[in-house]
């Protein structure tokens, strides 16, 4: 990809303007690749916040529209490397089969001596030899070729990462194994004969249960998410460990944290007593988009020593204030039944709110009109059940 210098001054001119605005402008630019030049201002804008450090390398080209939106956060990848420089054993060799943008791979690849991208789209390669000089990262090679092909042919390395595309050739998201491509449930045995352990992201829609009963040699599974929003499912396959789906040590992580990530296993998770209340204490949690995917209800009671206000409401409650709490903490102001005097009182002259439901038969719209209130302010209510079945909407403010 090459731009002219008129198109390069362009970009540096107009990097934080409206792109849409931009290009009504065409016109007025003759000597401008006006096309390549939104593309370049557009993803430059999108990296600022997604991959800051990419942002503030100058020179760094960005790919159209969609591969920026379909690759990886810088956060979500520093934690991926983090994933396997916490594995002892050789960190020599990598190959990413599904190389796109490099986000990835330029983070996973200054942990190795030696790293290969593999992406069979011609203009995401010479991106990705443009950009990874500039980023500092030697010691790597870039082949443009189909990921399975490569696979076939390639000698055996340490690490191998994929990232099936999870969508089909109408757009829509999959979100089984089976309908990514590629198939990792099919290839999953030449994997391991040409890697020691393969990490394996996934979609985070995917169910978590049938993937580990579809793969067998998970030896850890990381549900991450970044801001409360649920982005990726990591599955780490391993030569020569066949745990039982129940026994994989399950990660769950919120970023960014400095905590570490909570993890448990389906069998604890089946194990683990889960006291239940039909009162509610001083303050309230909701644990985070990891934990609530990934179904750690009964852990939680066991690691925090708090109760579940129902088994299917998912929220809990305890005397002690716990700053540490994976999720979202409250402190409980006040909270009543559904009649319409005794909600009246607790929500006074409150016009807008902050409305979570969990189990609870209505929606937040409906509760909204029927409350008549607005979305937002520094008072959040919850609608839910406790455990002997009653109703409750509980008035709280946030920790």
């Amino acid at each position: 990809m090459t731009l002219t210098e008129e198109t390069l001054r362009f970009i540096t001119a107009h990097r934080h303007d409206d792109v849409r605005s931009l290009a009504l402008q065409a016109g007025k630019h003759p000597l401008v690749d006006m096309p390549a030049a939104l593309t370049q201002i557009a993803g430059r804008q999108t990296a600022e916040s997604k991959i800051p450090t990419w942002a503030a390398t100058e020179g760094i080209l960005y790919p159209p529209h969609l591969s920026m939106e379909q690759c990886s956060s810088e956060v979500t990848a520093r934690y991926k490397a983090s994933v396997v420089v916490g594995h002892e054993g050789l960190h020599n060799t990598l190959a990413d089969l599904t190389g796109g943008f490099g986000i990835d791979f330029s983070f996973l690849a200054p942990h190795f001596e030696q790293a290969t991208y593999v992406e069979r789209q011609e203009v995401l390669c010479e991106v990705a030899r443009h950009n990874f000089p500039l980023l500092g990262l030697e010691h790597i090679r870039i082949e443009q070729a189909d990921g399975v092909d490569y696979l076939r042919r390639m000698q055996p390395v340490d690490w191998l990462f994929l990232d099936p595309a999870r969508r089909d050739g109408h757009g829509s998201k999959n979100v089984a194994i089976a309908d990514c491509e590629p198939d990792v449930s099919t290839l999953e045995s030449l994997l391991l004969e040409k890697a020691g352990r393969v990490l394996v992201k996934l979609s985070p829609m995917l169910d978590l249960a049938q993937a580990l009963h579809t793969l067998t040699h998970v030896t850890e599974a990381h549900l991450v998410s970044a801001g409360n929003e649920c982005k990726e499912l990591l599955l780490l396959l391993e030569q020569g460990k066949d745990l039982q789906p129940d026994d994989v040590p399950i990660h769950c992580i919120n970023l960014p944290t400095d905590q570490p990530a909570i993890v448990f296993t389906r069998r604890t998770e089946q194990e683990a007593p889960c006291p239940y209340t039909t009162t509610l204490h001083t303050y309230l949690y909701e644990p985070n988009a990891s934990l609530l995917k990934a179904g750690a209800f009964r852990s939680l009671t066991h690691i925090y020593k708090v109760e579940k206000l129902h088994p299917n409401s998912h929220l809990y409650t305890s005397d002690e204030a716990l700053p540490h709490f994976p999720g979202r903490a409250f402190h409980i102001d006040s909270w009543c039944g559904f009649g319409k005097r005794e909600v009246k009182e607790l929500l006074g002259d409150v016009q807008k709110a902050n409305l979570t439901v969990r189990n609870f038969p209505a929606s937040v719209a409906e509760l909204r009109k029927r409350f008549k209130l607005a979305e937002g302010g520094n008072v959040y209510l919850f609608a839910t059940t406790l455990a002997d079945d009653r109703k409750v909407l509980i008035r709280c403010s946030k920790l």
